[in-house]
């Protein structure tokens, strides 16, 4: 007979006897207190039987420590302590006093002081009452018989002492069923094939159904919380007839991603503090056609054929030719651009949301990569109108209203804007995003007719997914110390609401 078929027996003889077990914690089994799990392990298998029914309780018990245990049996430390100083007659120093008690005399002082037991005569502790009443024991013995105290305040203060500590207790009260028994009898759990085929399922007794059990949770695949955001925005993008750019290029070369962007080759972001350069192979071999390469050169020399007077610093072909980890999507929008003009311009809207990556130090909001969404409207006669227009139609899609714009600097962009939105919940002005027109020294080269205008902008996807998910660290939401509960049960995100 297993542990459980006895335990079994054991609940069934005693039910029999009492009609109903109002607590299973107070039986013994093999000599000890019935725990928990093996009364639950019994009590379920005869339910399902419908031999018994049963409640589950949860309640809150306080239990004596070991220190509440001592003082139950020999009394309280105060009362300990005035009992030697009324002993002493003359009284004690503190430490004759500490001599005789040890650490009992530091614990039991203060509280003697404390009910008016004690006083201090010139170096001396002395009694200050002839006799006093240890009412911590008789506390101790009501608590470890009842297991709580009518006076919260007494539980409070015997905690505070360390003296009882709070633990949740658990245990099932027990009835009589329908089907009880003093036998148990098996019951089967599968149909068999053999069962079928003897037609002995006929005359077999099977074990009811519970269809409130929790199933196993299937193991399989889940978006992480980016992705979930990802395909938010490109929902956005394409309801507003934007088309998708390709951007399964990690790694450009400097042209694409500095140069094409009238970035000037003195800039800071080109230093290694900023940007990741490929090793092997550093350099690339293929640029676009040499008369493009031409423009862009002498645009940054001295402005070329544009208006501008460029940055009058000279060009090398080396430094255009590195091979890079891209540092922003626009890389692949100045590559979109340029192909929109040698094919023959239309209007177009383009979009982009992909992989970045900056020599930046890994902190609570910085990683080395990260994702930017990035858009760009191209068309005859755009203004900064237009532009500011456009950014609270788009982020009105994510239910984002209440903008501000601030001018900011970028290379490639003239006027540029920060945008900032007020945030409810964090109770302050939050950046949301960058924009500005393209410069004519970034679009003139390219073959584009001069009355085109292009507007671009672009946010992260971490900031937005953080603040719909409560992420305070951006590395736990991309790297190891990503929780892995949160992208298995993460809810799927809906930007255009507040919830």
């Amino acid at each position: 007979m297993s542990k459980v078929e006895a335990l079994q027996v054991l609940l069934l003889k005693k039910l029999d006897e009492q009609n109903e077990i109002a607590n299973t914690s107070h039986l013994e089994f093999e000599g000890k207190k019935l725990t928990v799990q093996d009364a639950q392990s019994a009590i379920l298998s005869l339910a399902a039987r419908n031999m018994v029914e049963f409640e589950r309780h949860d309640v809150e018990v306080y239990t004596l420590t070991a220190e509440g245990e001592e003082i139950l049996k020999n009394g309280s430390h105060e009362a300990k302590v005035f009992n030697e100083i009324c002993a002493s007659m003359s009284g004690l120093s503190i430490g004759e006093l500490k001599d005789k008690l040890g650490n009992t005399a530091g614990l039991g002082q203060g509280r003697a002081f404390k009910l008016g037991w004690i006083k201090k005569d010139g170096d001396k502790l002395v009694k200050n009452t002839d006799s006093v009443e240890d009412s911590t024991p008789k506390l101790l013995a009501e608590i470890k018989e009842l297991g709580s105290h009518k006076d919260t305040k007494v539980l409070n203060d015997l905690k505070k002492r360390k003296l009882v500590e709070r633990n949740k207790l658990m245990y099932f009260s027990l009835k009589k069923g329908p089907n009880f028994s003093l036998r148990i009898e098996k019951l089967n759990t599968d149909l068999t094939a053999e069962m079928i085929t003897s037609r002995s399922w006929e005359n077999a007794k099977f074990k009811d159904y519970n269809f409130s059990a929790e199933g196993i949770p299937p193991n399989g695949g889940c978006l992480h919380p980016l992705m979930k955001v990802r395909e938010e925005f490109r929902k956005f993008f394409f309801e507003l007839g934007f088309e998708e750019m390709p951007t399964n290029n990690y790694v450009d070369s400097g042209f694409w991603n500095f140069d094409a962007l009238f970035v000037p080759q003195q800039h800071s972001a080109r230093d290694v503090q900023d940007t990741f350069f490929l090793k092997k192979p550093a350099f690339t071999d293929k640029l676009p056609d040499l008369d493009y390469v031409a423009r862009v050169k002498a645009t940054h020399e001295n402005g070329g054929e544009t208006k501008g007077i460029g940055y009058r610093a000279p060009w090398s072909e080396e430094e255009t030719r590195k091979l890079i980890l891209r540092t922003h999507t626009t890389a692949v929008s100045g590559n979109m651009l340029y192909k929109l003009a040698k094919n023959g311009f239309r209007p177009a809207k383009y979009f982009s949301i992909d992989r970045v990556f900056r020599n930046e130090t890994v902190d609570a909001t910085h990683l080395a990569e990260f994702h930017q969404v990035e858009g760009v409207i191209c068309d005859k006669n755009l203004t900064l109108g237009d532009l500011i227009g456009f950014m609270e139609v788009f982020f009105a899609k994510m239910n984002v209203r209440n903008l501000r714009f601030k001018p900011a600097y970028n290379p490639y962009t003239e006027p540029s804007l920060e945008i900032f939105s007020y945030h409810e919940k964090l109770g302050k002005w939050v950046e949301v995003g960058n924009s500005g027109m393209f410069r004519p020294e970034m679009l003139e080269p390219m073959g584009l007719p001069k009355d085109v205008r292009c507007l671009g902008f672009g946010l992260s996807l971490e900031r937005p997914t953080m603040i719909k998910y409560g992420i305070s660290d951006i590395r736990q939401l991309m790297g190891p110390k990503v929780n892995l509960d949160l992208i298995q049960a993460g809810p799927a995100v809906r930007l255009d609401r507040e919830d």
